[in-house]
């Protein structure tokens, strides 16, 4: 196994990777990332995830260095060196390097940066048995740029680390108007009474690849799907809670706080739609702890 990382586009190895101290990615966090597995050695989605960053990329005005088309080849090109049986890829654009001035206009050339290591996935007990979360008030970074992945995760960071400090395997991150919208680095999902409930895009919410996938699979499994936010308060009501990412795929929530969701244990439908997401990207719709 090994880890290989791309600096605009030239292969180096890991351990002799390096960007100046002068980027605006190091000094405050300006840029825009996507990360993306592998399943049978294949990138998964990665057209969706590439179209994604150049998104965010966008909506906070840097401009690509290359073409989309040059991006999903050489993230492609650095899988296939690095030679893993599965991959973990990042992708990431900053702004470029410059003086420390905080005008985004002093920025020269933007960086790009693949890296890609060892796919490492949550231990099975998750999927088997569920994962405890704790509900941590915090402002993010995204909230003051719509829904793009933003290199700045540091208000994240520390609601994992104060959810990991209270006993909790994840954080629910609830916004300025007391309302859960989303994990550290997922999408929520509430199940009440047979409907699946997420919060809206329009809240701030990451539009993830994988959230789009269950809600097109709830659809294509005839369950009802609805997009709303709800307090801390209100969300421990829920039958089922799942998150959903790239790397974790769906991760079902059995307690939130001091709360125990339905009966304590994965949800039926948390189980279904991760079923079918499994059968989605090639592994026969076998859970991870069915494998």
């Amino acid at each position: 196994m090994s880890r290989l990382v791309l600096i605009d586009g030239v292969s180096t190895p890991s351990e002799r990777a390096q960007v100046s101290v002068y980027d605006r990615g190091f000094l405050y966090g300006d840029s825009v990332f996507e990360t993306i597995r592998t399943y049978g050695g294949r990138l998964f989605a990665l057209a969706e995830h590439i179209d994604r960053l150049a998104r965010s990329a966008s909506s906070v005005g840097i401009q690509l260095p290359v073409s989309t088309e040059q991006l999903a080849e050489e993230t492609l090109r650095a899988v296939r060196e690095a030679g893993n049986a599965e991959s973990y890829a990042r992708v990431m654009i900053t702004r470029g390097s410059g003086p420390v001035d905080l005008d985004t206009a002093s920025a020269e050339q933007p960086l790009r940066v693949v890296m890609v290591q060892p796919l490492t996935t949550p231990p099975v007990e998750y999927y088997r048995d569920g994962i405890l979360v704790r509900c941590i008030e915090t402002v993010r970074a995204s909230d003051a740029a719509g829904s793009a992945k933003l290199g700045n995760y540091l208000a994240s960071a520390l609601a994992l680390r104060l959810a990991r400090d209270a006993g909790a395997a994840e954080a629910l991150v609830v916004n300025r108007d007391g309302l859960v919208v989303e994990g550290p680095t997922s999408n929520v999902f509430l199940v009440k009474q047979g409907t699946i409930v997420t919060p809206p895009l329009e809240i701030g919410v990451l539009p993830g690849i994988t959230r789009a996938i269950v809600i097109e699979l709830a659809g294509e499994l005839g369950l009802a799907v609805d997009f709303a936010a709800y307090p801390a308060e209100r969300v421990v009501e829920s039958d089922e809670i799942f998150l959903t990412s790239s790397i974790r795929e769906v991760i079902p929530v059995v307690q939130v706080d001091d709360t125990v969701i339905g009966d304590g244990k994965p949800g039926r439908i948390t189980g279904l739609l991760h079923r079918a997401f499994r059968q989605r990207v090639g592994l026969d719709g076998e859970l991870p702890h069915d494998d």
